[in-house]
């Protein structure tokens, strides 16, 4: 458990300062569509150091998959569980979706289904390049 936590932390401080570069981007877009509005400095600073611990949490819970005890499958549904939570809750304290069940229940879906869907290509991908590699190893 003490090396999950090193990992954890690790993980996370290389990648937070992600969220807040991501965020920009995305209202970058958004003003050139005249869709953004005028913030005040206390919702961007909120909004800057929510969306850096919702990167950290989101690289940091990527350690997981260094338990060795864990099946997989498990794994992925620790981070899955832990991502959804992150980004709800996240999402929801900066007002970027409504608090409505319906929203919520279509972000969930929308999220399961993104979520399933690149880590069964992460997935496939990652036995494809570990079946290339045992054949080259067989065959020497």
């Amino acid at each position: 458990m003490k090396q999950f936590i090193k990992e954890f932390l690790h993980r996370g401080a290389l990648f937070c300062g992600l969220g807040p570069v991501i965020m920009a981007v995305i209202y970058i877009f958004l003003s050139a569509y005249g869709v953004a509005e005028t913030i005040t400095t206390a919702t961007m600073v909120r909004e800057i150091l929510t969306s850096t611990l919702m990167a950290f949490i989101a690289a940091g819970i990527s350690a997981v998959y260094t338990l060795e005890k864990l099946a997989l499958s498990l794994a992925g549904l620790i981070q899955g569980s832990v991502l959804l939570l992150d980004y709800l809750l996240i999402y929801l304290l900066n007002g970027w979706i409504k608090p409505d069940p319906g929203v919520i229940t279509v972000f969930i879906v929308i999220f399961i289904t993104a979520f399933a869907a690149i880590w069964l290509i992460v997935y496939l991908v990652t036995r494809v390049q570990i079946s290339k590699l045992n054949k080259e190893k067989l065959n020497q």
